[in-house]
């Protein structure tokens, strides 16, 4: 069992939770590619429910409780096994300009070639971990959701060990500015840790990295890259295929749960009223500055 909460959440902001004991239940990538029902382990008796993440939409879980979609998005993933030129023949046009072009801009930035570094050994992790954390620091990912490369400088050594680790860092000038770190599970390896420093945001480092890192994977031994949950224009531009997805909260019925289920169902539907209201070109600069 983990702690987990309930979130009011606007964007990347976090305006207020509702604290709840789930048992998280995360499909894989092939669970979820696959389409079959997940086993539910027995629930412990001070917990609260169950966070299902990553159910496809054809899936049906019989729950006696509460059942409520938290959110739904496509889990996108990238089929190395098909090669790097089947990958960008699946490219639109655009996508595959935009990354050229970002990534003639960064190279110009830095005296005309781009500056990649690998990693995948514990010894190499050890030198990428604290130049990572330098750039995590700076993020948005870590300072408004708290999801930054983790401190532990240990942190991916045994699965660097089995070979079950892949990092990257962007350097401009010989500095460090975006990084990247992924964990496998099988064949697969999962998008795990990214980040930029939002100074260099104009030469858009992330995107360049992420687009490189792809690239080496081709020749590397897995089969798929996972972006795992929730959606994004990048992982849309750069997939080759997804499947609809949904988080789905299976709570015990107790009157605290179906409040909170009601409090955080009513402000979501608020919010996605505000989000198309905020599409107008006069309310459209209030909503940016609400979301930062």
């Amino acid at each position: 069992m983990s702690a987990s909460a309930l979130r009011f959440q606007i964007g990347a902001r976090t305006l207020g939770e509702i604290p709840r004991r789930l048992v998280r239940v995360a499909l894989s990538l092939d669970q979820a590619l696959a389409g079959a029902a997940p086993a539910l382990p027995p629930l412990d008796g001070r917990a609260d429910g169950f966070l299902v993440t990553s159910l496809p939409e054809s899936v049906a879980l019989q729950w006696p409780g509460i059942s409520f979609v938290r959110q739904r998005y496509v889990r996108y993933h990238v089929d190395l096994a098909a090669g790097a030129d089947a990958w960008r023949a699946g490219l639109s046009g655009q996508a595959r300009a935009t990354l050229k072009r970002k990534a003639r801009k960064l190279a110009a930035a830095n005296g005309g070639r781009l500056d990649v570094r690998r990693y995948r050994t514990p010894a190499e992790l050890a030198v990428f971990h604290p130049l990572a954390r330098a750039v995590s620091a700076t993020t948005y990912q870590e300072r408004l959701m708290g999801a930054g490369l983790p401190d532990d400088p240990a942190h991916g050594t045994e699965a660097a060990a089995r070979d079950e680790v892949r990092a990257w860092l962007m350097f401009l000038h010989d500095r460090p500015i975006a990084y990247l770190w992924c964990g496998a599970d099988g064949d697969t390896l999962r998008y795990e840790h990214v980040g930029h420093d939002p100074a260099h945001n104009a030469l858009s480092p992330g995107s360049v990295l992420l687009g490189e890192a792809l690239m080496g994977l081709f020749d590397d031994r897995f089969h798929r890259f996972d972006f795992t949950e929730g959606e994004g224009q990048h992982k849309r531009a750069l997939a080759s295929g997804g499947v609809a997805c949904r988080d789905l909260l299976l709570l015990r019925p107790t009157l605290a749960n179906r409040a909170a289920v009601a409090a955080v169902g009513g402000f979501d539907a608020a919010m996605r009223v505000a989000s198309r209201a905020a599409r107008t070109p006069a309310l459209a600069g209030l909503a940016r500055r609400i979301r930062r």
